[in-house]
């Protein structure tokens, strides 16, 4: 058998530097040095990079940064942190305050993050927010400013809602600003996280102030459920923030005109020992082993005042109401605004006071509160309250007529309903220009037991209700101050008339001719506002289904 010779498989060499030929084992394993070698270069130029940014950060990181709770437990050691030190002897600015007359000065404020908008690295844009106010801030990489690119990264990751300190400098933008109320820019310096919020919130601010023309155009709202559930973060937006302050400043109208008169502020009980009004709608419980229940007006009490020589009285307080009324106006817990005052010959005294008192309310709130009103407009548009210098008042009967004339019936010994209130108001507005407009004389059947009846017909009473864009906001009247009258009419309502001893005592010691009224704090804020419902103008509401929050 031949044998053929053996085949060997051909070398394969490569040249190496000095043109000699190398093996293919040897050009992978100079191949694999070769890339070991430039890996470790990679490295070191990796750690290079690391130490710099370590010693950027050594040198700006005390300029940014979360602060610490040791810093807010209100220490006096001004060295707590580096955001006391920043803080040390600085003012905070308000951010209504930040306007182009302050152009150039360094400001410390204080705000919500309403926006985050980062741009790059190097650059990035946050609006705060303080009671409804924004402000625009820039925040740019900076050597000479000592504003490093890992400050940048910082104020990207603030969430929305969250606390942040910003010390700045205030410019004026190249243009205008649209997105905010403040028309000048903070150049940041410095910002510090003073409380951060959750990264996803169960209401968004933005969809809680959307009007209902944005929702209509598709953009994302939120439902009266969902904002009453976490009306922490409802309160927020800018129309809720004025709806509040003109409630405010409703109250300190109120107190103003009145002072100026001469009432006396008092502070009655609202726990009792039976009903203030009559009727089922009253929220009863166990006091100290005895039967009570809360006040459902401060009705009883400050008519006591009034035989205690105290003339003229009014309170700001709380009113409860266990009616099952699922409407747009009524509230279980509300905030009453009552008068009491003794009179010489006529209840009308008692509506004059009406008449003048609103009419200056109102004119306040338009004069003080511009901003706010506008803002209320922007989510929810109305137009301004048509009113009178001198207040319209019609008797019960004339309204009644004007209903019949329009082809509506209503009882003339029963109440109105809110759609013929409604009806009336618009009659009235057609024929006198006014939605704010007194109603008299009411039928006796649909006023409180302590309702003195009219001289001249006892199916009428000495009362009137208040009007504003054809709802009711008051009820007042001239009060029984006859110890047996009002012991007679308490029965006929069906009172324990041992339940109110005092109260009917308090006249048998001498008693002046006196009336009031009592109106809703919550119901003329949303009638004034034209807002569609009482819930929006409660803090934290409370009707038949809601006790929380």
């Amino acid at each position: 058998m031949s044998s053929e010779p053996e085949i060997q498989p051909p070398t394969t060499e490569t040249p190496d530097e000095s043109g000699e030929k190398i093996s293919k084992k040897a050009a992978k394993k100079e191949a694999a040095k070769l890339e070991k070698m430039r890996r470790r270069q990679e490295q070191e130029e990796a750690a290079r990079k690391t130490a710099s940014l370590s010693l950027e950060d050594e040198s700006s990181s005390r300029n940014y940064g979360d602060v610490t709770l040791t810093e807010l437990q209100s220490t006096a050691d001004p060295k707590a942190g580096k955001w006391r030190e920043a803080v040390e002897g600085k003012k905070w600015t308000n951010v209504s305050e930040l306007v182009e007359e302050i152009a150039g000065s360094e400001v410390l404020i204080r705000g919500r993050v309403h926006t985050n908008r980062p741009v790059s690295n190097k650059l990035g844009f946050v609006i705060l927010r303080q009671s409804g106010f924004t402000v625009q801030c820039v925040v740019t990489e900076s050597k000479e400013r000592n504003v490093s690119v890992n400050m940048v990264k910082f104020l990207k990751q603030l969430s929305g809602e969250s606390f942040v300190d910003v010390i700045g400098v205030v410019v004026l933008p190249k243009e205008p600003l649209t997105g905010t109320t403040q028309q000048v820019e903070i150049q940041v310096r410095r910002v510090y996280c003073v409380n951060s919020a959750l990264q996803k919130l169960p209401l968004n601010v933005e969809d809680a102030a959307r009007s209902e023309a944005d929702i209509q155009a598709g953009k994302p709202g939120a439902n009266q459920d969902t904002r009453l559930n976490n009306r922490v973060i409802d309160l927020r937006t800018p129309a809720n923030q004025a709806i509040f302050r003109i409630q405010c400043h409703v109250q300190i109208a109120f107190r103003e005109f009145l002072l100026s008169k001469g009432f006396l502020e008092i502070h009655t009980p609202k726990l009792i020992a039976g009903s203030s009004e009559g009727g089922a709608a009253v929220f009863r419980l166990e006091y100290k082993g005895q039967p009570a229940c809360l006040a459902q007006s401060p009705q009883l009490h400050k008519q006591m005042a009034i035989c205690g020589d105290l003339e003229r009285v009014f309170e700001v307080g709380a009113v409860y109401r266990a009616e099952d009324s699922f409407t747009h106006r009524h509230l279980c817990e509300f905030i009453g605004l009552d008068v009491e005052m003794a009179i010489h010959k006529h209840y009308s005294e008692v509506m004059d006071i009406v008449g003048e008192l609103f009419p200056f309310i109102f004119t306040k709130l338009e004069e003080r509160c511009s901003k706010e009103l506008e803002a209320i407009r922007k989510q929810y548009p109305f137009q301004p309250l048509k009113f009178l210098p001198k207040t319209l008042t019609i008797p019960f009967a004339e309204g009644i007529q004007m209903l019949k004339e329009a082809g509506v019936e209503a009882d003339p010994l029963g109440d109105l309903n809110t759609e013929v209130e409604r009806k009336l108001g618009q009659l009235v507005l057609e024929k006198y220009n006014t939605e704010f407009y007194i109603l008299h004389r009411y039928p006796s059947a649909v006023r409180p037991f302590y309702t003195m009846p009219c001289a001249d017909d006892s199916n009428y009473s000495n009362s009137f209700d208040v009007f504003i864009r054809g709802e009711e906001i008051i009820s007042g009247a001239q009060r029984v101050h006859d110890p047996e009258l009002l012991k007679e009419q308490a029965i006929r309502f069906g009172i324990d008339v041992d339940t109110i001893k005092t109260y009917i005592d308090s006249f048998r010691y001498g008693a002046p001719p006196h009336g009031g009224f009592g109106v809703g704090l919550e119901r003329v804020v949303m009638l004034f506002c034209g807002l569609n419902n009482i819930r929006k103008t409660s803090l934290f509401p409370r009707d038949p289904l809601r006790l929380a929050p």
